[in-house]
């Protein structure tokens, strides 16, 4: 069962061509800052998350910011961050998301981004999975499961590995996000096993167990020394229709770059990069944006979550922004006329507070095409569904699904 959608009855009826029928937009860039988030939602509190301002503290704990592509985009004109400044004329239009959905998790950001906006959240589980569902997952692959509780992935196997090793009983651990992961040591269950352990409790978890992911979780080493390896598989939730599906349906490409197809299961994609950090990703997508193309270019950049903000690593998270800033430059110059470009974000991961764990709050949004500035203000938008809404009427997609294009904004005749 998926969970329910709303504002089904919002729609988008857009038809993307100048006078006398040509294309607005050949091509359309997506690319995700996965954790960056622009500060705190109004109902932040409630997910205990009140202050949260990812991109503005980080860069005030560490005193101050380099990002200079970011800046020509109009970051500066989003919110005060110190060390970019409030441009008078950026390249680029500015302004930030609300999340309509509930959850603070990287499914449900990118699922409303193209145009699923959810009326309840994917179940998370603060005390471990409850002792049926543990009982049924151990009656599949017929041994007992370690741990089973909310844990970072490199301390539970330092923790568990040894057991593990000892033993073969998969570790079983979740987070704040609606995660059932599993981790074994390849040398022990061969990754295939592992795939199809996760693929079993997939298949398992229904109802109310529905989860967002199932995450196979690979490693290896000895006492000691265990380290995560390549190999990592998610299973995510099936997505209710979408822009994506859209896309597809009209004959338009999608090109997926790193972690996009899995959380929408691979259904609508004709090309997978499958690449496993940013600076692949980066290259990944100079790559594309080299190569002469129609459609639609999804990219998540998640070293900035999954190695800094869930570290609580201000000055880690602040590097890694600006190398990221010196391989943007590099695309907006691989960028030609018919190219639009969006920067996003799914939730935030503060690092400067006391949690690690996801937080609540705007999404960035920064928008650019070839030959069209100066940019202008795109305000607070409605929902992440303004992308989706967006990407549909410049390849010239008619969808039905909730969210509002700034697309006339971005690119003017």
């Amino acid at each position: 069962m998926t969970p329910r959608l709303k504002g089904d009855n919002m729609a988008l009826e857009r038809e993307a061509a100048y006078p006398g029928g040509g294309m607005l937009v050949r091509r359309v860039f997506v690319v995700v800052l996965d954790g960056v988030g622009m500060g705190e939602l109004p109902d932040a509190a409630a997910y205990g998350d009140a202050g949260s301002n990812t991109l503005a503290n980080l860069a005030a704990a560490v005193g101050g910011v380099r990002l200079p592509a970011l800046e020509r985009l109009g970051l500066g004109c989003v919110l005060p961050i110190p060390g970019v400044a409030p441009l008078r004329e950026p390249a680029g239009c500015w302004g930030r998301l609300l999340e309509r959905s509930p959850g603070k998790d990287s499914v449900t950001g990118h699922w409303e981004m193209m145009g699923i906006v959810l009326d309840r959240p994917f179940p998370t589980y603060p005390c471990g999975f409850p002792a049926p569902v543990v009982a049924e997952f151990e009656r599949i692959v017929g041994r007992r499961a370690l741990a089973n509780r909310p844990a970072s992935g490199t301390e539970i196997i330092a923790e568990m590995g040894d057991e593990h090793v000892a033993t073969g009983n998969p570790i079983l651990y979740t987070s704040a996000d609606s995660v059932f992961q599993v981790a074994a040591h390849g040398d022990v269950v061969p990754l295939a096993q592992l795939y199809q352990w996760c693929e079993a409790a997939r298949e398992m978890l229904q109802g109310e167990h529905y989860v967002g992911r199932v995450i196979a979780r690979p490693f290896a080493g000895m006492t000691g020394a265990y380290v995560r390896t390549p190999g990592r598989r998610d299973y995510a939730a099936q997505p209710p229709p979408n822009v994506i599906d859209a896309l597809a349906e009209a004959g338009q490409p999608v090109i997926g770059i790193g972690k996009t197809p899995e959380f929408f299961d691979g259904r609508g994609y004709v090309e997978v990069r499958a690449t496993r950090n940013n600076t692949d990703h980066s290259a990944a997508l100079l790559d594309v944006a080299h190569t002469a193309g129609r459609g639609f270019v999804f990219a998540n950049l998640e070293d900035f979550d999954m190695l800094y903000g869930h570290r609580n690593d201000a000055r880690g998270f602040a590097d890694a922004l600006e190398r990221f800033d010196g391989e943007l430059q590099r695309l907006l110059e691989a960028l030609s006329d018919g190219d639009l470009l969006i920067l996003t974000s799914d939730h935030g991961n503060d690092p400067t507070t006391p949690s690690t764990d996801h937080s609540r709050e705007h999404a960035l949004l920064l928008a650019f095409s070839p030959g069209c500035g100066p940019g202008t203000g795109l305000g607070v938008r409605a929902t992440f569904a303004d992308i989706g809404a967006t990407v549909a009427e410049a390849l010239g997609v008619r969808s039905h699904l909730p969210g509002v294009s700034f697309l006339r904004s971005v690119v003017r005749q």
